[in-house]
C-alpha cells in the first residue's frame, strides 16, 4: 500500500502529487543529468533546478512516510504477536476489545 505525501507539500492539482517515489526519483536523476550537461539556457536551467527541488522534496516526503511506517511496524511488533492476517483498523480493534475478542 502506497502512502502519498501530505497535501501540504504536494497539492492535489499539482501533477507532482501523482508521482510514485520511483517515478519522482527517476525524473530527478534525469533533471540532474540535464543540468550537469550545461547545455540548457539560463531560463531552462532555472526551471530544471526548481523542478529538481520539488522532486527532491517529494522524494523526501515519501521516505519520511516509509520510515514512519517502519517505525510503527517495529514498535507494534514488540508489543503484539505477529499475524499473517491484514492489520485491522483501530475501530475494528476497539470493537473486538469491547466484545472480549
Amino acid at each position: 500500500m502506497d502512502v502519498m505525501p501530505s497535501s501540504e507539500t504536494a497539492p492535489a492539482g499539482d501533477p507532482l502529487s501523482a508521482l510514485s517515489y520511483e517515478e519522482a526519483r527517476d525524473e530527478l536523476i534525469r533533471v540532474v543529468g540535464e543540468l550537469e550537461q550545461g547545455s540548457a539556457t539560463l531560463e531552462e536551467s532555472i526551471a530544471l533546478w526548481e523542478r529538481g527541488e520539488a522532486l527532491a522534496r517529494h522524494c523526501e516526503e515519501w521516505l519520511i512516510g516509509a520510515k514512519a511506517r517502519l517505525d510503527a511496524a517495529r514498535s507494534g511488533a514488540g508489543t503484539a504477536p505477529q499475524s499473517s492476517e491484514a492489520p485491522q483498523s483501530s475501530e475494528a480493534t476497539q470493537s473486538s476489545e469491547v466484545l472480549g475478542g
